[in-house]
Formats: structure tokens, sequence, C-alpha cells
């Protein structure tokens, strides 16, 4: 039973991002290439991008400093 409830949310979740495609958000996009701000958000994703990286290789940095020590 709870397999199939998994999967009906897996299939609900799939479906609902293919339907998420909205036309406003293309024409955003457009606007934002057309105006030259596109190289912004993308430069604010690769730093986000970076620092959650940073952040995940510094906590598995300090685990193996933990299990070491036992």
């Amino acid at each position: 039973m709870p397999q199939k409830i998994m999967s009906a949310l897996a299939l609900w979740t799939i479906q609902s991002l293919c339907l998420a495609q909205n036309p406003q958000a293309v024409e955003m996009a457009d606007a934002f290439r057309a105006s030259g701000k596109i190289y912004v958000v993308v430069v604010v994703m690769l730093i986000v991008f970076v620092g959650i990286l940073a952040l995940l290789w510094r906590i598995e940095q300090r685990l193996k400093r933990l299990e070491n020590e036992k």
C-alpha cells in the first residue's frame, strides 16, 4: 500500500512539473536576455550553487574528522 501511495505521489509531482510551463516565464526570460540582466541571474545562481557545494564539502570534512576521533 505505501508503494502505491508513493508511486501516485511521484506521478502527480511529475505531472505538476510538466504542466507548470508558463508562457509568462518565457517572456520574462526574453526580457532579461534583451536587457542583458540574464548574466546577472546566471552569476547569482552560480554563486549560490558554489556556496552550497562549499558548505557540503565543509560538513563532509567535519564528519570525517569526527569519525576518525572515535
